[in-house]
């Protein structure tokens, strides 16, 4: 990697639902969690400071149908400029979350400088709309982010300065997500394999490795027409043995040595323009143990 890392905090949890009537979601304290355990030490990164959320609403957002959709679109603008500029100065940004939501600012920012792809490592498709549209104002743009910003939802947010697709299906891989096949009754899961995007799903990579599945992603990545692409990383392609403070614990997910391994040879690719990282929620590691794991995965994967 050629460029300087620099690490900025997008604190938001504006795309998850509450946990509970009385409590918000508190991923919007994952980046103070992992700077704490020497995450830009650890990097030898820059600071670039912090995107402020704006405040969290338990209201449906009917003019969206997301919760908080008129926020994320306004936060997501904001996020795009500061992302744009950072590597319009030649950074790497590494962009702390916050929930998956964040990712509609960083595709927007590299949409304003052309075509690019996305490498969407994650748990989850974030892809299949439930059947039914009983939860209409509060949808969770944070399990439906790749399905926004390659250009599936409504207009208010995934046609933000009239540049829908944010990235295009055909240059995105969605690589380590597991749907459950209980998940088919109530959700569109088979959306995702009736679109353009390369999908590596966790059976394919236990059955090819780790290392292979990346090179398959990247080979995918390096035939298209784009300038370069983003990694999105969510803390819940981890196996919940390894990874169980996040909303939603994979039961079949990845090994801290298998995704170091994926990491690695997506991110000593020149091709690589930033990474995000989402998810992960401090309230549910008290004595900071898996932040510890966490960032010493992360470390590993930038500098082998």
């Amino acid at each position: 990697m050629k460029t300087k890392i620099t690490v900025l905090d997008a604190p938001s949890n504006l795309g998850l639902r509450p946990p509970s009537l009385d409590q918000l979601p508190g991923v919007w304290q994952l980046s103070k969690a992992l700077r704490a355990k020497g995450l830009l030490e650890r990097l030898k990164a820059s600071d670039a400071g912090e995107v402020a959320s704006p405040n969290y609403s338990t209201e449906p957002d009917l003019s969206t149908g997301f919760r908080n959709g008129t926020k994320i679109v306004d936060y997501s603008k904001v996020l795009a400029n500061k992302v744009a500029n950072l590597i319009e100065d030649n950074r790497f940004p590494l962009i702390l979350g916050g929930d998956c939501s964040i990712l509609l600012g960083s595709m927007l920012a590299l949409r304003s400088r052309g075509e690019y792809g996305l490498c969407f490592i994650d748990g989850h498709d974030d892809f299949a709309y439930p059947k039914n549209n009983k939860n209409f104002g509060f949808y969770a743009a944070a399990g439906l982010d790749l399905g926004l910003v390659t250009g599936h939802g409504p207009d208010e947010l995934v046609n933000i300065n009239d540049m829908r697709p944010y990235v295009s299906t055909s240059n995105v891989v969605a690589l380590g997500f597991y749907n459950d096949p209980a998940d088919a009754t109530d959700y569109e899961t088979e959306a995702i394999y009736q679109t353009n995007i390369k999908t590596i799903d966790i059976d394919k990579i236990h059955n090819v490795g780790a290392q292979h599945a990346a090179l398959l992603a990247l080979e995918h990545l390096k035939k298209q027409n784009i300038k370069g692409y983003w990694i999105h990383l969510d803390a819940d392609v981890l196996d919940q043995s390894i990874m169980p403070a996040v909303d939603s614990p994979n039961p079949k997910g990845l090994m801290y040595g298998e995704l170091v391994e994926i990491l690695r040879v997506l991110l000593r690719s020149d091709s690589a323009v930033g990474m995000e990282i989402t998810i992960f929620d401090p309230e549910f590691d008290p004595d900071g143990k898996y932040a510890v794991e966490f960032v010493s995965a992360i470390a590993q994967s930038f500098h082998p």
